[in-house]
């Protein structure tokens, strides 16, 4: 490695640094959201929380580091520019070539990792996310909190008054529950107190001394008992996260895996796709081009991603057809911007 491609590398890796943690500190919070939403109908510890993040993390990393790839490429060679840095490294016997082929091959590397990333980590953590919420759903309580509305148990809407311990655990006191998915009927149930079981794979709910109401149009039945058992069977099955090529396979039949199939190649192919984009947006003459770095970069981003969103759902016309376009547009952009002046 010459000692220009060292100088530039290095300028580069602190610029990326910078724009990787700001990013990932965005995205981290967005995921942190949607893991929370876990919350409302198991409980996890702090320890089980990051865990889930972790098993996020693929996806996380995938986004945020093309981004970061290429506007850290592109604003590292426009601070040169506008710091007359570039036209040094131009006079010392190096050239926008010399450059385009360093960056060409770091970026091969870097859409090659990320490749791995989105075809063999993500779908193993995603894998690992749905049997750790089914294992937390049939070995945890259930997250019933007392004056809340919108909780569930099975089919049925639960409402706590209050709650209690004694040497068993929890007692919740005052259980109002509702069945809405009973036909041609109205189904309440009432008790004084009730606890939550778990026994092997199923969730019990024990009532004590209740009353169940069996409301039509024509008709109010009303039975009392001293106790009473609602089960719930929990999903006890594990996918197989070794196969990769099953989960992919989907694909063919599946609207959703199709999308992320699209997507997720797509992302991990941005930074060779855009590289040459960067480079001709970042080397500039800056008395004439000052704010052209920015409105370049945003177009970029806003225009791959949407055509992602917009051509997603059919990956073997997505995939080719938007990564050869803005590299083909990425080769004539360089020829034209650079390869014309320097």
């Amino acid at each position: 490695m010459s000692r220009v491609n060292k100088y530039l590398l290095y300028n580069f890796l602190g610029t990326f640094a910078s724009l990787f943690s700001t990013l990932f500190l965005i995205m981290s919070i967005v995921f942190f959201i949607q893991i929370a939403r876990v919350t409302s109908y198991i409980e996890i510890t702090f320890g089980e929380l990051l865990k889930l993040y972790a098993f996020m993390l693929p996806r996380v990393l995938l986004f945020v580091v093309p981004i970061a790839f290429f506007v850290a490429l592109a604003m590292t060679l426009f601070r040169l520019s506008k710091e007359n840095e570039s036209i040094v490294i131009f006079t010392l016997g190096s050239s926008p070539n010399l450059i385009a082929r360093f960056f060409l091959i770091f970026s091969i590397v870097l859409s090659s990792l990320l490749f791995i990333v989105a075809i063999v980590m993500i779908p193993t953590a995603a894998q690992l996310n749905v049997n750790f919420i089914d294992y937390k759903k049939t070995v945890a309580k259930l997250n019933l909190k007392p004056t809340q509305f919108g909780q569930k148990f099975s089919d049925w809407m639960v409402y706590i008054g209050s709650e209690s311990r004694d040497e068993n655990g929890t007692v919740y006191n005052d259980v109002v529950m509702f069945n809405p998915f009973v036909k041609e009927s109205q189904r309440l149930i009432v008790a004084q107190n009730a606890k939550i079981i778990n026994i092997k794979s199923t969730i019990e709910l024990s009532l004590n001394n209740g009353k169940i109401y069996d409301i039509n149009d024509k008709t109010y039945h009303q039975s009392n008992f001293k106790s009473m058992s609602i089960r719930t069977q929990q999903n006890e099955s594990i996918s197989n996260v070794d196969n990769i090529k099953d989960y992919w396979l989907e694909a063919k039949t599946n609207a959703k895996r199709k999308k992320d199939l699209s997507t997720y190649i797509l992302v991990s192919l941005f930074p060779f796709a855009t590289t040459l984009f960067a480079i001709s947006l970042g080397i500039v003459t800056y008395r004439y081009e000052k704010g052209a770095v920015y409105l370049g970069t945003f177009g970029i981003l806003f225009g791959y991603f949407t055509l992602i969103m917009l051509l997603g759902s059919r990956p073997s016309i997505a995939i080719p057809s938007i990564f050869t376009v803005f590299f083909i547009s990425g080769i004539w952009f360089y020829r034209l911007k650079i390869m014309r002046r320097y």
